[in-house]
């Protein structure tokens, strides 16, 4: 099984590129890793929120490919803590084939397209945080299931 992390617009964040590089290089000694970007939308200034949601949605759809696994990071998702969070990946890596694809939306949410065809949704937290902190905080509790799967120290209870 390999990890997608499918996320709309780039990180311009130096600081944030760094930290989630960081953790992407620590993260494919265990499994292997992706993070695709999709472009901001242009011209989002003459769109509604819902035309906005809209194209986003398109994109991630052709983003993914048959057999993947797609899981929304959504505010009304299902909450775990990281020792739940690694069980969780444990299980999905004896179940899913393929890709199980993690998707952060843009700034309004999902398409209902995306709702359909989404496996499932998972919270990090009911705060809202920046789209370019999720990344960084999705990907270290990736690479923090991974030390726990792995009895490593960098998890302490």
């Amino acid at each position: 099984m390999k990890i997608a992390l499918i996320v709309i617009g780039k990180t311009d964040a130096g600081y944030f590129v760094e930290a989630i590089n960081e953790y992407k290089s620590r993260l494919v000694h265990y499994i292997p890793f992706e993070m695709e970007v999709i472009p901001d939308i242009k011209n989002v200034k003459n769109l509604s929120e819902y035309q906005q949601k809209e194209k986003e949605g398109e994109l991630i759809l052709k983003a993914l490919q048959p057999g993947d696994y797609p899981v929304l990071l959504d505010e009304k998702g299902k909450e775990f803590t990281s020792m739940q969070f690694s069980a969780y990946l444990e299980k999905k890596m004896h179940t899913v084939p393929k890709r199980l694809v993690f998707v952060v939306g843009g700034p309004y949410g999902f398409s209902e397209a995306v709702y359909k065809i989404a496996s499932e949704k998972i919270s990090l937290s009911k705060m809202t945080f920046s789209h370019q902190m999720i990344r960084l905080i999705f990907i270290e509790q990736i690479y923090r299931a991974m030390t726990i799967l792995n009895n490593e120290p960098y998890h302490h209870e």
